[in-house]
């Protein structure tokens, strides 16, 4: 029996069991409570995250901690805080008073979203390459613009697009549910026996305890890979086995950083979605890395680990990447021509085929699923249909459009500045900013698109090094310059516009949206800069393992990864490994399919319309399930996948009544659990050198990073 959805509701049936439909436009946003909170989370944010993130075990504060620690503190302010008005000189009427009533959940909300740019930027691993593993000289202002221009540049193009992804009801952005449901959990009355609210606090008890067991008693929960277990001495049985460095044949997880870490809360994503990853993450590990590893041997795949990111010579070698780079920072061939030519595992060389074909995928499947629709949102946005949140949003002023089109043009004008006259500490030249931006722009509608609809978002990092690679071969940092400008702009404009869908739910006057953002995320930059460049002066060796002391816990691990593709992308270039002069030149045909699988999925709608499943096989998500890979490995896919789909098929199929009301509240409370409990441990134990060592801290697979091929010799490996 049909559902009959009237002008009242939203069509999306999880945007109706979380969203409200009652507002009161009267609250007061622009308090003294929410600047301070706001300004104060953003800064702490700021610091933790950059601080946090040059050590051997990264931690990441995220949002969901700010949402739970301020709500005490903003009751607290509205219980002692003065009563008193003031009159504000210079504007009539109007009264200011650092107390105008209950703390509310719009403060709230905003609170959180100052909070939510609190993270380390990513162009600061750029600084830290230059700074540490190239010795070049950067200045402080340089940085700064640099960090700024990368996170604010895309805000300016999300205000083109919030017509297309903020106001249609279709584009529901099902992360900002789980934010939703958490706000209205803390801030509603609730007249039942299990409240929204005490379900809430027993879930982020219950995370927050166990995760102790797994985090730090009993380590082997995180990575629960039985088959070796039961062949201890078997290479072929740990590499089929192994959730960490394997197929994950039968590994799971007990341990919620593990299940969440890579793909994100398993509890909020579309069931359309999970069953996307799940066929495309099928089809690579279970299929295409057997076939081509045992069967065909492809690439001489045998000679090196089946599943690993780590690149190597023709003899399974570690490659040495430092070695082919010269003092004038460009590649040396006599060392490269020694080592040879890079080769990956044959699951990496099927990762970068994958990427390849999901990005071009992306473009495709918008283009001839959404374009339509966007066609005549461009033609007429304001006579459509509107559903009700977006009406309700009309009681408020909407955002100038000179308000974006200023940010854009300031931000692109100091990014310009900077490399006409800063070139010689970035290498990017002029022009290489004009198509980053042009090529970020360009993908910012259809991954906002995707990712509004899936809550799975294609990067763009793959293709912007592989195009600056080939068009500027030699140059490593304005490879990784393009990489930042091109793919960081996109993904911040992404986070701007699910930002304006949270603040769309929860009835947040837009014009305070945007000021916060903008507010919050200068602020956040210039912590950044001011962190990491404190770190880099004071801490002799870091980001060098071999330099620092025993134990030194300094290590940059994001950092080693982010200078070994400058290197690769930027110093040896594409066409050495991906090109004519490289290894793997057959992987460009994945461009191809990429481009041709969404029109294949059109042909098959067309030809057989009654098979309504047919519309829901969704390439850029299918082709990219596994763009994750690395740093996740199969044990993150196979238990995500299991959460997933129990609780959005089998939880909302057969108790749908419990799924409505408490689905994203747990959501929300296990991050929430597991975000308190991280910075506990960290602080109590990790920070102090402090671990068991006994049985239940290894996965106990160390065969799975062996070669299998006749005569490869790699230690601690037996030699076939």
């Amino acid at each position: 029996m049909g559902t009959v959805i009237d002008d009242d509701v939203s069509p999306v049936e999880e945007v109706r069991a979380v969203v409200s439909t009652d507002d009161d436009p009267n609250l007061p946003v622009w308090t003294f409570r929410m600047w301070t909170l706001g300004i104060i989370s953003v800064v702490l944010l700021s610091y933790l995250n950059t601080f946090f993130g040059y050590r051997a075990e990264p931690l990441t504060v995220t949002m969901i901690s700010v949402q739970v620690a301020t709500l005490p503190i903003g009751r607290f302010m509205a219980r002692v805080l003065p009563t008193k008005k003031f009159r504000i000189v210079g504007f009539g009427a109007r009264e200011f008073s650092l107390n105008p009533g209950p703390f509310n959940v719009k403060e709230h909300v905003l609170i959180s979203i100052f909070a939510n740019v609190g993270g380390a930027a990513y162009a600061l691993s750029i600084i830290d390459i230059i700074r540490v593993f190239y010795y070049r000289r950067i200045t402080f202002f340089t940085c700064w613009i640099l960090v700024i221009t990368t996170q604010v540049l895309g805000y300016g193009w999300a205000g083109i697009m919030k017509k297309y992804v903020v106001e249609p009801a279709e584009m529901w952005w099902p992360a900002t549910l789980m934010q939703v449901s958490l706000f209205r959990a803390i801030h509603e009355k609730d007249e039942n026996r299990m409240s929204k609210e005490k379900f809430f606090l027993i879930a982020l008890i219950c995370s927050f305890a166990w995760y102790i067991v797994p985090g730090y008693l009993f380590a082997t929960l995180s990575v629960i890979s039985w088959v070796c277990w039961i062949f201890p001495n078997s290479v072929t049985a740990h590499q089929l086995g192994s959730g960490r460095n394997g197929l994950g044949f039968g590994s799971f997880s007990l341990d919620w950083t593990t299940i969440a870490s890579f793909l994100g809360n398993p509890l909020i994503t579309p069931i359309f979605a999970t069953i996307n990853i799940l066929v495309g993450y099928i089809l690579l590990i279970y299929v295409l890395i057997p076939v081509s590893y045992w069967g065909l041997n492809v690439y001489n795949a045998k000679n090196f680990p089946i599943f690993t990111s780590i690149l190597f010579t023709s003899q399974g070698r570690r490659y040495n990447v430092t070695a082919i780079v010269n003092d004038r920072f460009e590649i040396d061939m006599n060392a490269y021509q020694e080592q040879g030519h890079i080769n990956m595992s044959i699951f990496f060389i099927f990762s970068y085929g994958l990427g390849f074909a999901a990005i071009v995928s992306a473009l495709t499947h918008v283009a001839i699923f959404n374009g339509k629709e966007i066609y005549h949102r461009f033609m007429s946005s304001r006579t459509g249909k509107e559903d009700v949140h977006t009406r309700m949003m009309k009681e408020y002023k909407d955002i100038p459009g000179w308000w974006f089109h200023v940010t854009l043009l300031i931000s692109f004008v100091l990014a310009l500045v900077m490399c006409i006259f800063m070139k010689d500490q970035i290498q990017m030249p002029w022009w290489a900013l004009i198509f980053a931006s042009a090529l970020a722009l360009m993908f910012t509608l259809p991954i906002s698109i995707i990712t509004a609809t899936t809550n799975q978002s294609p990067g763009l990092n793959i293709i912007t090094e592989y195009i600056m690679g080939v068009i500027s071969p030699g140059k490593p940092i304005a490879n990784v310059c393009f990489k930042t400008y091109g793919y960081i702009s996109m993904a911040q404009a992404v986070t701007f516009l699910s930002d304006f869908k949270l603040g769309h739910y929860m009835k947040i006057p837009p014009r305070s949206m945007f000021i916060v953002q903008i507010i919050g995320t200068i602020i956040a930059g210039t912590v950044n800069v001011s962190v990491a460049w404190w770190l880099l002066g004071s801490i002799k060796g870091i980001c060098h393992e071999e330099l620092l002391p025993p134990g030194s816990p300094w290590t940059c691990p994001g950092d080693n990864v982010f200078f070994d593709a400058s290197v690769i992308w930027g110093l040896v270039g594409p066409r050495r490994i991906f090109g004519p002069l490289g290894n793997y030149s057959k992987l460009n045909w994945w461009f191809l399919i990429g481009l041709s699988g969404p029109m294949a999925v059109w042909g098959l709608t067309k030809a057989f319309p009654n098979q309504k499943w047919i519309s829901h096989i969704h390439f850029p998500v299918l082709l990219g399930a596994t763009s994750a890979m690395p740093p996740a490995s199969t044990v993150n896919f196979n238990s995500w996948l299991m959460v997933a789909i129990m609780f959005n098929y089998f939880v909302y199929t057969y108790h749908k009544k419990w799924w409505k009301r408490y689905n994203y509240v747990l959501a929300a409370a296990l991050d929430a659990g597991l975000a308190f409990i991280t910075i506990v441990l960290y602080f109590a134990i990790a920070n102090k050198g402090i671990r068991l060592d006994w049985w239940g801290q290894d996965e106990h697979c160390p065969l799975a990073t062996c070669p299998t091929a006749k005569g490869i010799e790699t230690d601690g490996c037996p030699t076939f």
